[in-house]
Parts: C-alpha cells; structure tokens; sequence
C-alpha cells in the first residue's frame, strides 16, 4: 500500500513537468521549422526577386506552396501540432511573416520575420507587445 501512495505522489508530481516538456520541446521544433521555411522563402526570392506568389495557388499568404504546412515538418500531417502560414506579405513582396499557430491556441503563436526578427505571442491575446520580441521570453 505504501509503493501504491510512492507511486500516485511521484506521478502527481512528475506528469505536469512531463507535460511542460512535451510543449516546450513541440515549441522548438516550430521554431527550427520556421526557420527553415523562411530559408526556403529566401531561395523563392532567389528565383523569382520576389516573396510574392509562395503561397498555395500563387498566392502571397496563406498556406505555403513551397514548404510543408504544419509543423513538425518532417512527420506526417497527423502528427500536427501547429500549422504553418504566410502570415503578411508587404513592400510589394519585399518583407514577409510566417507564422506558425498551435493546435492548442493558449499556448501561443510563433512569428518569424523577412528581417530576423522572432515573436511569441505568450499570452496567446493575438497581439504582439514589445516583450514578446523573442522566442526564449
């Protein structure tokens, strides 16, 4: 009975620090995805001098033609945990946001900028405050 109450009081503790690992680890991969997307947004602007035309259809936002549309992006779209976008395209296709949303919306979208610039809208309010300029906040 003693190993019963051991167990159920180290699983009490152990599963919400397994849980915030599950999260930030998902978290991470997104950032290396959009990472990547945004390289292969750089070799799209190679061939075309322009951002424009990179998303589904030719579009400019939208669900990417030229990199998977969800994140991990190497592993089958089931296994999903964000999706992601062309989230703005502006300076007639000179600047872009990509944006990676998670399936769990409270959890908070990640944004990744044609200028380097990184956000994670931690409070998951749909705006982005100036101390959310960066991915480790």
């Amino acid at each position: 009975m003693i190993a019963v109450a051991i167990v159920g009081i180290v699983s009490t503790l152990a599963y919400p620090s397994y849980q915030s690992y599950i999260t930030d680890s998902k978290r991470s991969v997104a950032q290396a995805d959009l990472l990547a997307f945004a390289a292969q947004l750089e070799r799209h602007k190679l061939a075309n001098f322009s951002y424009a035309g990179a998303a589904q259809e030719g579009g400019d936002t939208g669900v990417p033609a030229i990199f998977s549309s969800h994140s991990p992006a190497s592993e089958a779209a089931s296994n999903k945990a964000y999706n992601l976008t062309i989230d703005s395209l502006t300076g007639g296709g000179s600047a872009y946001r990509v944006k990676a949303q998670p399936l769990i919306t409270s959890q908070g979208a990640l944004f990744y900028y044609s200028d380097g610039r990184k956000a994670w809208d931690q409070n998951a309010d749909g705006a982005l405050s100036a101390a959310e300029f960066c991915w480790r906040c």
